[in-house]
């Protein structure tokens, strides 16, 4: 079974920066797709960047050239930096990890870290 551990949520003000980490219990080599997820109050759970094992990004709309994705393979590590911090990125931040094992796909989650950005 794979552990990911989030850190790096905080309260901070609008327009200020962090960086959020992911640790996982294992190699990152075998995941197919790493990523973050938010859960706002009252909200779904919704995507926020991923990265693949070929390192292709994708973002949500709403934080395109605010947010960056990386992976640290030496580390076991996903980061994600974000800058520009608005209030309306306040949520719960999630790790996620997803690979194939034969056909089957296999999914990951870590237990979130708190972003909360005053006005």
């Amino acid at each position: 079974q794979v552990q990911l551990v989030e850190s790096g949520g905080d309260l901070v003000q609008a327009g200020e920066s962090l960086t959020l980490s992911c640790e996982a219990s294992r190699s990152l080599f075998g995941f197919n797709v790493m990523g973050w997820y938010r859960e706002a109050p009252g909200k779904e759970r919704e995507l926020v960047a991923t990265i693949t094992s070929g390192r292709t990004r994708n973002y949500a709309d709403s934080v395109k050239a605010r947010f960056t994705i990386s992976r640290e393979n030496a580390e076991n590590r996903v980061y994600l930096q974000m800058n520009n911090l608005k209030p309306e990125d306040t949520g719960v931040y999630y790790c996620n990890m997803k690979e194939y094992i034969a056909t089957t796909l296999m999914e990951y989650w870590g237990q979130g870290t708190q972003v909360t950005v005053s006005p």
